[in-house]
C-alpha cells in the first residue's frame, strides 16, 4: 500500500476540491482492498450514485467514500440528509470509508465503519440553506462518527502506519451478526457494545456495565428490566466471540492486533 497520491492525476485540475476528489478516489481504488473477503482492488460505481462509490465483485459489499484534510475530526460533512437517511435504512446500505490526508498529500487515516454501526441518530441534519441560496432549502447532513463505538472502527491506516490486512479483516467481520438483527435487537447490542468501549480496560465486571441502567433506561423507557436485558445483550456478545466470560461477573474484550 502507497501512502502518497499519485500527483500527475492532478493536472489540469485547478480547483483544491476537484484535486482532492480525483487523488482519493484513485488511491482508494489502486491501493485499498475488501476488508470483508480481502478482494484487491476494488471496483468503482459509475459516477453521480446517489451513496455508493465502490463495491467488491468477489462478495459484494458496497463503500462509500468519504475524505478531507487534515486530522481526522468526529464529524464528517455529508450530502443530502433525506437521501442518506432512505440509503441506511435500506437493505444496501454501504459501508464508508473516511480518509483523511496532509498538506503534502499523502494519506494519514483510512477507516472504515461497517454498515451496521450506522443508524439514525449518527446522521446530523443540517439547517435548510437560505431562501437566497441557489439550492434554497436543500437540506443536508453531518456524520458523527463520535456516537459509533470503538469497535465499529476499523482503520486500515492509522497515523500513517499500515494496519496489516489479517487484523482488518478479523476486525470487519467480527461485527457482521449485527446485519441480521432487527433494528431493535440491533440498537440494543450496539449501545452494550458502545458501554463495553467506554470501560478502559482490557478486562471488565458486570457492576461497571450496570452503571449505564440510566443511560439505557433513558433510551429504552418502556423497558423495566434493564439489567436483565444487560446480562443478555452480554452473553449474545459473548456468544458470538466479541468478549469472553472469564468468571465470577467478569468479561474480558476480544480484540485482534493493535489497532
Amino acid at each position: 500500500m502507497n501512502l502518497n497520491f499519485n500527483m500527475k492525476l492532478a493536472d489540469g485540475y485547478s480547483s483544491n476540491s476537484q484535486i482532492a476528489r480525483v487523488l482519493t478516489e484513485n488511491w482508494v481504488k489502486e491501493n485499498s482492498y475488501c476488508p470483508s473477503c480481502g478482494e484487491n482492488p476494488l471496483s468503482e460505481f459509475e459516477n453521480n450514485r446517489p451513496v455508493a462509490d465502490f463495491f467488491c465483485k468477489k462478495c459484494s459489499e458496497e463503500f462509500e467514500l468519504k475524505s478531507k484534510s487534515g486530522k481526522l475530526s468526529n464529524t464528517i460533512t455529508d450530502g443530502a440528509y433525506s437521501t442518506m437517511i432512505e440509503r441506511i435504512n435500506s437493505d444496501n446500505n454501504p459501508n464508508f470509508f473516511f480518509l483523511t490526508y496532509t498538506k503534502q498529500w499523502t494519506v494519514n487515516d483510512f477507516l472504515i465503519i461497517p454498515k451496521q454501526f450506522f443508524t439514525p441518530e449518527i446522521i446530523i441534519q443540517r439547517p435548510p440553506l437560505s431562501q437566497t441560496a441557489r439550492r434554497a432549502g436543500w437540506v443536508g447532513c453531518n456524520i458523527d462518527i463520535s456516537k459509533v463505538a470503538d469497535s465499529g472502527k476499523v482503520f486500515l491506516v492509522k497515523n500513517a502506519q499500515i494496519i496489516d490486512a489479517g487484523i482488518v479483516n478479523e476486525s470487519f467481520n467480527k461485527t457482521h451478526f449485527l446485519r441480521g438483527k432487527s433494528k431493535e435487537a440491533r440498537g440494543w447490542l450496539l449501545d452494550v457494545i458502545s458501554c463495553v468501549d467506554t470501560i478502559k480496560k482490557e478486562s471488565f465486571t458486570l457492576d461497571e456495565v450496570y452503571k449505564f441502567e440510566v443511560f439505557l433506561q433513558n433510551k429504552y423507557p418502556n423497558n423495566h428490566f434493564i439489567k436483565d436485558k444487560i446480562r443478555q445483550q452480554l452473553q449474545l456478545l459473548r456468544d458470538k466471540g466479541f468478549i469472553e466470560f472469564v468468571g465470577r461477573g467478569i468479561y474480558k474484550k476480544i480484540t485482534y492486533g493493535n489497532i
